[in-house]
């Protein structure tokens, strides 16, 4: 990897030009340095970083018991995983830690250098971002190590205070790992890979648990927890969030009388080695007995690791409100994006229009308002410099931006990635004094939320890319239905930007048939999708030739056979038949369809059912016939929208047809839209509606088989004119249909082997004649015919006497269909 070094002059040149900043932070950290050494100072001297560095991650490397590797030994901000971090490197290694170790020169990282490195396919984060890498003293004591979201990689100030608090860090010695013996009131140790927690006596009280009746698992204390606070508690107790080092964090517990009471804790990931699991070792106590000064750093924790697992920008916005408003006695707060100089707001809080200056409320136009930022120049001023600014009850301020905040203002820009990605506003109604720790705390989040805006922009732009091509392998609409109206609707999953493999259908068949659909490839990647779209392809294809139910699910299995994939679906396929208000269901490893009846019942069906689609060579899928009345409702859904981690199949689907059975189903878009209100968002979800109102015109149908007999053309006119005679059809359509029947039925007994049939039907004024064979090929119609010629006429008449003509595959083989239109 190539690295560009710094000496000790350049920093001296920048140290000299740096002005307010390094002097605030050469203070801060005198600060810091001159109290007590506690265990908490190294994080808090890491803090610094976050607040006059720009740095999103600070940590630092030591060597621990074993020489050969450096650990991470204390951290602050965001999750070193974002950048592609480790909790430890060898110290012999090529690694820019490493080398910072031996050699006791500091290293500055570009994403150019970085994106060439060994460790790139290791970073998640899609921002490009800089490290700096700087020795704790000479060579072998360590090192500092920062990483920001700054693509020209630090500047001249940033590094002089890099430099300031890497020479203001000292490491304190972490407790031992095997220590032993009875623990303290108020401490705990929670083994990682088990989730078994040992607990002092005074925790147990705290939680208002007995010491006998404590089972030692860890899920036991965090039932007692306030749902809202266990995102941040989880991310200290997972280890897939946590990092090495000391973290804190206020939360909530529930107490059976009363409000909640509110505890901190303090706690320390030992790693693990030698055969002994990584540790979480700390202690809990009640907040209210604790030093207040110390609580910004624990909200700053808490938002970062709300931040942390913050995917959308509304999450973001959630996590800054519930971080901020509250704790800093606020009346208003607004989050904004910047796109192309407008401020897009994307959250405020509280939501009502009537909260907020009149100038915001006429530009209220969809859920939020578009900030007017050409009504406050003030703001646009603050957004230029690029720096939180504090204006006190009394300030002098245009009505758009003084009427947010009347006794008080703050208004955070929003850096990331070398640019401006946002703003928040925060408002005091009543007069506010801004302590210094307030200002510290406005800073240190303006650059976490900052840095959490941009990645979730980008995480909700590549969702919507991965939406759109879920939906661009779904139908665009649905087609309109004789006797029936049906709805759909598809959710994406928002757990991470992977595609989906679920997909519904509603195929038109012949004779007011129609196949509804639905299914779930296995997996959730491109794969997936693609298999999907291949799957829908075929079922339509299988159902237009004409084939029963199960026949087109079995193709459809051995289709997925043929293509020698790894993946296997599930499939529920439902033929209806709208005329007679009858079904035939074919399962391959789906969920069972749910049926409303009209007076409001609903139950779950019981139908046979085969193995998934792509399992087995010779699987049989057998048909089970239902029965619809007028005015039922059937519901077809994947696992997504009644299978969740905290509810098992059977609960969601009796939790479905409840639901079904008190929806009002002649609304049904309505009805699909509440049904998936709630909808866990982990998977993604396919929901298909129908309801059957029954045709209010039955179509007049006659079949005749014709045998190759001498004179079976004449015999099929006679057929012929007989029904539509008992039809009442004028003469001369009788006439021309006499001619149609005639040329169709003499081409198929000519042209063809096996058997022939005549169908007729009419509905309303429009008669239809088909005549099915068994050959495939469809007839071709010449482009010219000769005098001499001795056939091909046939055709021609057929089209000059109908309405309409063509021809559509059945059962192997085709239906040759003509239009007329039976004029009195």
């Amino acid at each position: 990897m190539a690295h560009t070094r710094c000496n000790g002059d350049v920093v001296s040149e920048g140290a000299a030009i740096s002005g307010t900043r390094v002097e605030r932070a050469e203070v801060a950290l005198a600060s810091l340095t001159a109290e007590p050494v506690t265990p908490d100072r190294l994080r808090r001297v890491l803090e610094q970083a976050l607040v006059f560095a720009g740095a999103a991650f600070a940590g630092v490397y030591t060597p621990g018991d074993d020489p050969a590797l450096l650990r991470l030994a204390e951290s602050a901000g965001l999750p070193r995983t974002l950048y592609g971090l480790r909790d430890c490197y060898p110290a012999a290694g090529t690694s820019p830690v490493a080398e910072v170790h031996r050699t006791g020169q500091p290293l500055w990282l570009g994403p150019v250098e970085l994106a060439d490195g060994p460790d790139a396919r290791r970073t998640p984060s899609p921002v490009a971002f800089s490290v700096a890498v700087l020795p704790l003293g000479p060579a072998g004591a360590g090192c500092l190590l920062a990483a920001g979201e700054h693509p020209g990689g630090f500047g001249t100030d940033d590094r002089s205070c890099l430099e300031l608090i890497a020479r203001a860090v000292a490491v304190p010695v972490p407790a031992d790992a095997h220590d032993t013996g009875e623990l303290p009131e108020d401490a705990f140790t929670l083994a990682m890979d088990t989730g078994r927690i040992e607990v002092g006596a005074g925790i147990l009280r705290l939680f208002g648990i007995g010491r006998e009746s404590f089972d030692g698992r860890v899920e036991t204390l965090l039932g007692r927890t306030v749902p809202d606070d266990l995102p941040a508690l989880m991310s200290v107790v997972e280890p897939d969030h946590m990092s090495i080092g000391d973290r804190e964090l206020e939360f909530r517990i529930l107490r059976a009388a009363g409000p909640p009471a509110w505890l901190r804790l303090r706690g320390r990931l030992l790693p693990g080695g030698g055969g002994r699991p990584a540790r979480l070792v700390g202690t809990v106590a009640d907040a209210s007995t604790l030093r207040s000064d110390v609580t910004d750093v624990a909200r700053v924790q808490r938002l970062a690791a709300a931040l942390a697992t913050a995917g959308t920008v509304k999450d973001v916005g959630r996590a800054v409100v519930a971080a901020l408003r509250t704790p800093l006695h606020a009346d208003r707060i607004a989050l904004a994006e910047l796109e192309n100089d407008r401020l897009v707001v994307t959250v405020l809080d509280p939501p009502e229009p009537e909260a907020w200056p009149e100038v915001w409320r006429s530009e209220w136009r969809t859920e939020w308002p578009d900030a007017p930022v050409r009504a406050m120049p003030t703001l646009a001023a603050a957004l230029r410099e690029g720096r939180a600014r504090i204006w006190p009850a009394g300030s002098v301020l245009e009505p758009a931006l003084g009427e947010v905040g009347p006794g008080g203002l703050a208004v955070l820009p929003l850096p990331a990635g070398g640019r401006l990605a946002g703003a928040c506003l925060i408002g005091w109604d009543s007069p506010h004094d801004f302590a210094p720790d307030e200002r510290a705390l406005l800073t240190a989040s303006a650059a976490l939320t900052g840095q959490a805006l941009l990645r979730a922009h980008a995480f909700d732009a590549e969702h919507e890319l991965v939406g759109m091509l879920q939906r661009t392998l779904l139908p665009r609409r649905l087609p309109r239905l004789p006797g029936a109206v049906a709805v759909a609707r598809y959710l994406p999953t928002t757990a991470g930007l992977e595609v989906g493999g679920d997909w519904y259908d509603v195929i038109p068949l012949a004779d007011n048939h129609v196949a509804l659909v639905i299914g779930d490839v296995q997996g959730h990647n491109a794969g997936a999708a693609t298999l999907m779209g291949q799957m829908r392809t075929a079922l339509r294809a299988y159902a237009a030739e004409g084939h029963a139910p199960d026949v087109v699910v079995a193709h459809a299995n051995r289709l997925l056979l043929d293509m020698e994939t790894d993946l296997f679906a599930t499939c529920a396929y439902l033929d209806v038949d709208m005329e007679r208000g009858t079904a035939w269901c074919v399962r391959a490893g789906h969920l069972q369809p749910v049926l409303r009846h009209p007076d409001g019942a609903a139950e779950i069906l019981r139908t046979e059912g085969g193995p998934p689609l792509g399992v087995l060579t010779q699987a049989e899928f057998p048909m089970t016939p239902l029965r619809l009345r007028p005015g039922t409702v059937l519901a077809l859904t994947t696992d997504g929208l009644v299978e969740t981690h905290d509810a098992d199949l059977d609960a969601g689907m009796d939790r479905l047809a409840r639901e079904l059975a008190a929806a009002d189903p002649a609304h049904l878009g309505l009805v699909a839209d509440a049904l998936l209100t709630g909808a866990h968002r982990g998977d993604d979800v396919a929901l298909l509606l129908m309801r059957y109102d029954g045709m209010a015109v039955r179509p007049l149908r006659e079949s005749w088989t014709v045998w190759r007999v001498p004179e079976a053309a004449r015999h099929a006119r006679r057929f012929t004119r007989r029904t539509l005679r008992a039809w009442d059809v004028p003469q001369h359509t009788v006439d021309a249909a006499l001619l149609v029947v005639s040329e169709l039925v003499t081409n198929a007994l000519v042209h063809t082997g096996g058997p022939v049939r005549l169908d007729m039907s009419l509905v309303g004024r429009r008669l239809r004649l088909a005549v099915a064979d068994s050959c495939p090929r469809s007839p071709v119609q010449p482009t010219s015919i000769g005098w001499e010629a001795t056939g091909g006429r046939g055709i021609l008449l057929v089209e000059a006497v109908s309405e309409a003509w063509g021809t559509v595959p059945v059962s192997g083989g085709k239906q040759v269909w003509a239009d007329l239109v039976a004029d009195g």
